[in-house]
């Protein structure tokens, strides 16, 4: 993983991403889950191309509960996108690039 792509926790959550002073870009996934292993990939890009602007959290479903279900996350993977404490988007399933681009664009 990236310095920009990082795995948060039940625990760590609200340290990692609702205190950061930084756009974090929040990817609940599986390990049984095809589209969140073929998402990985372009999280990884964006974190490459944001920068600084942005960081990327990673969230296990399975072993992360208790936030999963505080965000209402039904299925993975789900993406949201938190700009100071706050859900800012969401995005379900796999989307291109071009469409995330758009999302996060439109939140920095």
């Amino acid at each position: 993983m990236s310095v920009n792509v990082f795995t948060a926790t039940d625990t760590s959550f609200t340290t990692d991403v609702l205190q950061s002073p930084t756009p974090v870009l929040v990817d609940f996934w599986g390990e049984w889950c095809g589209p969140c292993k073929a998402i990985a990939p372009l999280l990884e890009q964006l974190a490459n191309d944001y920068g600084g602007r942005l960081k990327i959290a990673k969230v296990e479903l399975d072993k992360n509960q208790k936030t999963a279900l505080a965000y209402n996350v039904r299925s993975a993977p789900t993406l949201l996108l938190f700009k100071d404490g706050k859900v800012q988007a969401t995005q379900m399933g796999l989307v291109s690039k071009a469409q995330l681009t758009r999302v996060i664009d439109a939140v920095l």
